[in-house]
């Protein structure tokens, strides 16, 4: 089940893809995706870490409890990501942390449902990312108006030597 939950979060959040590395075999049919996630975005099932490709320049984000972690309101997302979890009752692997670009937590008093952390993960990117009007100051208050973009001029790039 929280495979299919973190597929249609994954979804529902405009995720690139979604993989998993030498998954139990219960995993291969996610029942709690109602939006049939596999049929919008692409699912990886790597055996191992070795056999895992992520897209070129993509940086890898581990999530784990760890002291040495960044806290995820600290963290400034990369914009080409791929975020692993560990299995909920248990840890990343060394391997795998030693593989990560990246290692952050969040900040909880202990370990959540994996599902939900990925949650959290996917809506703090989009909420550090993303384009959004500014919160009001105050809790009654209006979000501030949503700018409109405007391009520049074209901006020319040297080598530096």
């Amino acid at each position: 089940m929280n495979l299919g939950n973190l597929m249609r979060s994954a979804h529902a959040f405009g995720a690139s893809f979604v993989f998993t590395i030498d998954a139990h075999k219960k995993l291969d049919a996610p029942g709690s995706d109602t939006s049939n996630a596999p049929t919008h975005i692409p699912y990886y099932q790597w055996k191992s870490i070795a056999d895992m490709a992520l897209p070129q320049g993509c940086k890898l984000v581990g999530v784990e409890l760890l002291d040495e972690a960044v806290d995820l309101p600290s963290f400034r997302h990369p914009l080409q990501a791929a975020y692993i979890l560990g299995p909920e009752r248990g840890s990343l692997s060394p391997e795998m942390i030693e593989k990560c670009d990246h290692i952050i937590k969040i900040p909880t008093s202990f370990c959540i449902n994996v599902a939900t952390a990925g949650a959290i993960i996917m809506y703090d990117r989009i909420k550090t990312i993303g384009r959004f009007a500014e919160p009001p100051v105050t809790p009654s208050g209006k979000p501030g108006e949503l700018k409109h973009h405007l391009h520049g001029t074209p901006q020319l790039r040297t080598s530096s030597k």
